[in-house]
């Protein structure tokens, strides 16, 4: 029998699976990729072509045509395809994106954009959220090129810029203007998912995403009349806007419950030892949610949709009442909300207040018992066999949401396996942000065994 490593892979040289090289670039890209500052403010800034070149490099290395794509100058995204042995089989797209939300040095352990490992773990930001996905993929492929191996479907390797914005200049620019690249594509995956939820009393989760709530950002404006602060004001825009928010901000939204949230409900229910039937006509989801312990957290912000103001701006001076007052909001929609979503926003801004849309994108829905995800749940428990794997529904979202215009079903599946402690989801857009080096090895070779079995 072959020697297996601690993570259940045969050691490097031996059989199939990751190597040794393998497991040393995954780390070492990782690091050298949050060196390159792509920080994405939202404000067009942003200039991911460095990155994109270092990417490019890696993939020309390992004997892949990678294309360059800018719809703006220095945004740019990098597409490659790995030709499968079944040219009958559908493609699976594999996309992960390189900008990363900005980062403020003097609130860090360590500077955030120095990529240290230290202690066996690598630090910086986008070591989560997601150049640590961006370096699996490449450590894989790199992996296979060394070995001769080819995967059964054609692989599309998409990363891209401008995520952590509109997508405007990265997926969505790709979808629209060069769909051919994604010929044949059917299925995608990327960030946000099977990642290691320690759920208390030794239990370890892997939630696989299969869906995201639409995103719905609003611009809310008021309009009344302009005047000095000494004198009575009927119509003051700062007074109608602030009731308006008020009522956003206290809304209780109903419970809306979609299939793929009503599979997370009985399988993390069963895991805990719980027997309900979410499908009875007096189903209370809040009921359910306090027997879960920790794992609600998983469930509990996509079982409605929800609304919360960010933003607020008006006038501009203290004595001055302003014309018009203006606040921002941040609203997801479940999949099916979306009526629901425009109804309540009407009523809750009333007459005096109109709302727009800032930027809008589609809910997703992903089948659960598809051959894709049993693969996911398969390679995941493969490595990890005291594991659990449970889907979920991403609160916010991802480029899934342009790739799906293409007719792409997109999943959450970005492995990681985390010690108790770690928590996952603090870390995204959070100070220290850092993943584990043996996070990282269990992540490339599920993803190896993932895409070479699907």
């Amino acid at each position: 029998m072959a020697e297996r490593d601690r993570a259940g892979e045969p050691a490097a040289g031996q059989t199939a699976g990751v190597d040794r090289q393998a497991l040393d670039e995954v780390v070492r890209f990782t690091s050298e990729l949050i060196r390159i500052d792509t920080s994405n403010a939202g404000d067009g800034v942003c200039r991911e072509r460095p990155a994109a070149e270092y990417v490019a490099e890696r993939l020309a290395e390992a004997g892949l045509t990678p294309t360059l794509l800018e719809r703006t100058k220095g945004r740019t995204n990098v597409v490659a395809r790995i030709d499968g042995t079944d040219p009958g089989a559908d493609a699976l797209l594999v996309h992960g994106h390189l900008d990363v939300v900005p980062a403020e040095p003097a609130d860090w352990s360590v500077h955030p954009f120095s990529g240290e490992v230290r202690d066996g773990v690598v630090w910086g930001r986008g070591a989560i959220d997601m150049k640590n996905m961006d370096a699996m993929m490449l450590a894989a492929v790199r992996q296979w090129a060394r070995s001769g191996v080819r995967p059964r479907r054609d692989i599309v390797l998409a990363f891209t810029a401008d995520e952590e914005a509109s997508a405007e200049d990265g997926s969505g620019f790709l979808a629209d203007r060069h769909a051919g690249l994604f010929e044949g594509c059917t299925e995608g995956i990327s960030e946000s998912g099977a990642f290691t939820f320690h759920a208390g009393s030794g239990m370890r989760l892997y939630p696989v995403a299969a869906g995201e709530r639409g995103t719905a950002w609003l611009k809310l404006t008021a309009r009344g009349r302009a005047g000095h602060g000494s004198k009575v004001n009927r119509d003051n825009a700062v007074s109608r806007l602030a009731a308006a928010v008020a009522r956003i901000g206290e809304h209780e939204w109903p419970v809306r419950l979609t299939p793929t949230v009503r599979a997370a409900l009985r399988e993390l229910a069963a895991l805990h030892g719980v027997e309900v039937d979410v499908d009875a006509p007096r189903f209370d989801v809040d009921a359910l949610l306090g027997k879960l312990g920790t794992a609600a957290k998983l469930v509990e912000p996509t079982v409605r949709n929800s609304a919360n103001p960010t933003m607020l701006s008006a006038g501009y001076k203290v004595n001055v009442i302003p014309g018009s007052a203006v606040a921002q909001v941040d609203g997801r929609v479940v999949p099916g909300g979306e009526a629901e979503f425009r109804t309540t926003m009407d009523e809750l801004t009333g007459p005096d207040v109109s709302w727009d849309y800032q930027h809008r994108e589609v809910a997703l829905q992903a089948p659960v018992d598809s051959p894709a995800f049993a693969a996911m749940r398969a390679a995941i428990e493969r490595f990890d066999p005291d594991g659990r794997v449970v889907p979920y529904c991403m609160s916010g979202g991802t480029d899934a949401k342009q790739f799906s215009r293409l007719g792409i079903t997109g999943y959450g599946f970005s492995p990681l396996k985390l010690p108790e402690g770690f928590d996952y989801q603090a870390l995204f857009h959070g100070v220290d942000e850092r993943v584990p080096v043996e996070g990282l090895h269990f992540g490339v070779r599920v993803l190896d065994h993932f895409l070479r079995t699907v």
